[in-house]
């Protein structure tokens, strides 16, 4: 699992913190009280520092809603159905999605995120970020509808450099499927406008 230890200090220091120097850099701008996804597209190519700051908000707010207590494992076919079929039809099965997830995640180099992210019409693919980087800003415009942190201050405390072990909590144990599930509904139903 994720300890109380590791969670306050990632919540409530990092992510705090880019919460905090966001605001202070957004500051008498046209860019403040603007939406946080407005910002992070906004600064992308022009400002690394917003943009930095931004998305790294926007990227915490949303793994902490991809997680829930006793969650994890495949998601239930009768409660998730659409998603269950949307994981089919994209990977062919749930263990396919898994491999290539923790794939993924095991495999961004330094500090980044793993994500699962759809189209429009609800094609799923994974995909990788590095740095504060997240779906939003990348080519194809697809949606991110679940993350996996896997910046260091995200894991080591509990796993130390093992990684793939706490990619595997993750996957097992936390994935809050239900909200999955809602965002892949959004996803389908109204493109990208949406927020975490």
């Amino acid at each position: 699992m994720i300890s109380k230890n590791t969670l306050q200090i990632h919540h409530g220091k990092h992510h705090a913190k880019y919460v905090d120097t966001l605001n202070s850099l957004v500051a008498g701008t046209v860019l403040e009280n603007q939406p946080l996804e407005t910002i992070i597209k906004e600064s992308y190519k022009s400002n690394r520092a917003i943009f930095n700051n931004a998305a790294q908000a926007w990227n915490h707010s949303f793994y902490w809603k991809c997680m829930k207590p006793k969650g994890g494992g495949a998601p239930d076919e009768n409660t998730h159905k659409q998603l269950c079929d949307k994981i089919k039809a994209s990977f062919g099965s749930y263990e396919n999605f898994r491999k290539q997830f923790a794939e993924a995640a095991n495999t961004a180099f330094g500090s980044g995120w793993a994500w699962l992210v759809s189209d429009r019409k609800g094609n799923l693919s994974v995909t990788k970020t590095i740095g504060a980087d997240n779906p939003m800003v990348a080519p194809g415009k697809l949606i991110p509808i679940l993350t996996c942190d896997v910046w260091e201050h995200a894991y080591y405390l509990d796993y130390a450099n093992l990684r793939p072990s706490y990619v595997d909590t993750f996957l097992d144990k936390l994935v809050n499927w239900a909200f999955v599930a809602e965002n892949l509904e959004k996803a389908m139903d109204s493109g990208r406008n949406w927020s975490c």
